[in-house]
């Protein structure tokens, strides 16, 4: 969700702020379509459709700037939700200091809601409990709601007030969630400490029964209900659920018999789990098993790439070998088997690791430069790739020698502001098309 810091505000109430975001904008939106509409509520200083660099393409929002925190706040009232090329705008202030939005204050999550339900509607309901800063429906790339929204407010009690009067409520006979908004790492904090009665057990053996599970679980606590889980012909699928009156004795029966063996087998024993949790555990066991195989590899994996496509797994351990003893060795292939040109190589030790790259990087073999590397995980290389850019600095340039001359939309004569400025002699590129390009290269070369 885009949310934004909330505006301060002067002893009217009116934002002292004069700067709007404009999102949800149609790609062929124009800038002086933006000021034709915003002039309506003020005498507008500047305008501007966010574009992506190369290709000129609207990022889908802008930025409108009043000459006062009045008409700014008048064109938030009057123009919010105002179609625009047939698609309804959203407009908020604008501010630089991300603080508030990155600690997420007085931010709220409504899911199950109607389709039917737009940003506009959303607001409307909403905006009985405060100032709402940023209102928003979660959409597809077709444009349809994907049922849940987010609501910024600027102060925690009116939050907390919609929370309290509005979760759970029928919202166009819809029952609705309205709670705080968590990112995702806070939201898999409090599934990690979420407590829990049900109990699922798995690897039984095939002649366990209800009455067997109860017998060994009834030892924790009462229980409400057990069962195993049967196919169509009645024969056991060797897991079930048991279910704890009270979340303590499930806890408790899941720490003593998770590892435990009946029947001369081992069952593992934890919390009954929702799809998407278990999916969640999934992936960060995988993520931290991935992180342990690169630990281990960690000085001593080398990437090697522009590899002939003659050479093989063979032929490329074969190359190496004279350095120390490899441990693994594979060329990287497309599913139909050709030679993807690039390949890794592990050795027992750093220091036969770092031998091989000093040798090795830049070698021709086929008449082809090996380039050859520590091996790193994508976002390491990333993360080296921004660093080195952002130590980069702008070249200084000669001034242009072409005055820049003001430029007006069109329907605003005699206004005397400047919105659009003309670019300098085509033959000087801008210092940033050059870090630009510079990046780019770097990341093709790395990627």
């Amino acid at each position: 969700m885009a949310q934004i810091q909330p505006a301060a505000t002067g002893p009217n109430g009116v934002a002292n702020t004069a700067s709007l975001y404009v999102g949800d904008l149609d790609v062929n939106i124009t800038d002086s379509q933006l000021y034709d509409l915003f002039i309506q509520a003020g005498q507008v200083l500047s305008v501007r459709v966010c574009r992506d660099l190369s290709t000129r393409r609207s990022l889908g929002y802008g930025y409108v700037n009043y000459s006062n925190p009045q008409d700014a706040a008048r064109a938030l009232d009057l123009l919010n939700f105002t179609p625009l090329n047939g698609k309804p705008i959203r407009i908020m202030y604008s501010h630089r200091d991300p603080s508030i939005r990155k600690s997420g204050t007085a931010n709220i999550f409504i899911k199950n809601l109607d389709k039917s339900i737009d940003n506009k509607a959303l607001h409307d309901t909403f905006s009985a409990f405060g100032n709402i800063l940023s209102c928003k429906i979660a959409t597809d790339p077709s444009g349809q709601s994907k049922g849940y929204g987010f609501v910024q407010f600027d102060n925690e009690e009116s939050a907390q007030n919609a929370i309290d009067k509005l979760n759970g409520m029928l919202i166009n006979d819809k029952q609705v969630y309205v709670g705080q908004f968590l990112r995702k790492q806070e939201r898999e904090t409090a599934l990690n400490k979420t407590k829990f009665n049900n109990v699922y057990v798995k690897n039984l053996s095939e002649s366990t029964t209800e009455e067997d599970l109860k017998n060994i679980f009834g030892e924790f606590g009462t229980i409400t209900s057990v069962v195993v889980m049967r196919d169509g012909d009645g024969k056991s699928k060797c897991f079930g659920f048991v279910n704890f009156e009270n979340a303590d004795d499930a806890a408790e029966a899941v720490e003593a018999l998770n590892g435990k063996k009946f029947d001369e087998k081992e069952w593992y024993v934890g919390k009954a789990q929702k799809k998407y949790e278990r999916e969640l555990e999934l992936k960060g066991r995988f993520e931290q098993s991935m992180k342990e195989v690169v630990d281990k590899f960690q000085g001593v994996n080398l990437y090697i790439k522009n590899l002939d496509d003659s050479i093989g797994d063979d032929k490329l351990k074969e190359l190496f070998s004279e350095f120390g003893t490899i441990t693994s060795c594979k060329v990287m292939r497309d599913p139909s088997g050709i030679s993807r040109g690039s390949g890794f190589v592990a050795f027992s030790t750093s220091e036969e690791a770092s031998r091989a790259l000093a040798e090795m990087n830049g070698k021709m073999v086929v008449s082809k430069p090996l380039y050859v590397a520590l091996a790193q995980r994508k976002e390491e290389r990333r993360a080296r790739l921004q660093a080195q850019f952002s130590q980069m600095r702008p070249v200084s340039m000669a001034p242009s020698v072409a005055p820049r001359m003001p430029m007006y939309p069109p329907g605003a004569p005699g206004l005397g502001q400047q919105l659009f400025y003309g670019q300098g002699p085509p033959a000087i590129i801008p210092p940033q098309v050059i870090i630009l390009i510079l990046f780019s290269i770097l990341l093709f070369h790395f990627s």
